[in-house]
């Protein structure tokens, strides 16, 4: 005899309206950050994308999104996203070192140098930033030596 009940869905798809997640888009941010912590970031950036979508002056889903995009490998997108996110609140540390993170895996070193400086600037107390940003000029500088490639 077949189960008919349903499953649980963390995204809370199967909504009221089908491929609507139950709830709205300050729920959806909880659980799209539950599942961010949890270890699913594709998961949680297909439900933060569409919160973002319904609520898209809030900064605060925007950097969810973008660190969700990053973690689950979309690096362009979350560049995207983070670019956003500096020009909403350009006195964001976190956007600035998000940016920066995704700009040098996109091989933008010179301008993912200058926003890690920002970040770095911002919050000197973070040796995560000056790390990155010393790596991110480590680089830079290998590159500039003749012979590089």
């Amino acid at each position: 005899m077949p189960d008919d009940r349903p499953t649980a869905d963390p995204t809370g798809e199967g909504g009221p309206r089908e491929g609507r997640p139950s709830g709205g888009p300050y729920e959806w941010m909880q659980r799209g950050l539950a599942l961010l912590s949890a270890g699913d970031a594709a998961q949680a950036a297909t439900l933060l994308v569409r919160a973002h979508a319904e609520e898209p002056a809030s900064t605060g889903l925007l950097e969810a999104l973008a660190r969700a995009q990053y973690d689950s490998g979309d690096v362009a997108s979350a560049a995207a996203s983070f670019r956003r996110l500096v020009q909403e609140r350009p006195d964001a540390d976190y956007a600035h070192f998000g940016l920066g993170l995704c700009l040098s895996r996109l091989g933008e070193f010179g301008l993912a140098a200058e926003h890690l400086a920002l970040a770095c600037a911002m919050r000197p107390d973070r040796p995560e930033y000056a790390d990155r940003l010393r790596q991110v000029r480590a680089t830079l500088a290998a590159r500039q030596t003749p012979g590089s490639p």
